[in-house]
């Protein structure tokens, strides 16, 4: 299995970028719009995995 990661930068300014790695297609979109309910999105940017064929993946968040 691929190793898959997301990388989160948050800046001084306030403003956080994510770069999702190893995860394609729809899989990669779910966990971004996850992520996107942080705030505004300003810029936005696919890289050639998230064109990829999905494989199955799950996204499962615990919050205790």
């Amino acid at each position: 299995m691929e190793k898959q990661e997301i990388e989160i930068k948050v800046y001084p300014d306030g403003h956080v970028e994510y770069t999702i790695k190893g995860i394609k297609g729809s899989a990669c979109a779910n966990i971004s719009a996850l992520l996107e309910q942080l705030g505004q999105v300003e810029h936005e940017e696919y890289t050639g995995e998230y064109y990829e064929k999905d494989s199955d993946a799950a996204v499962r968040i615990n919050i205790d």
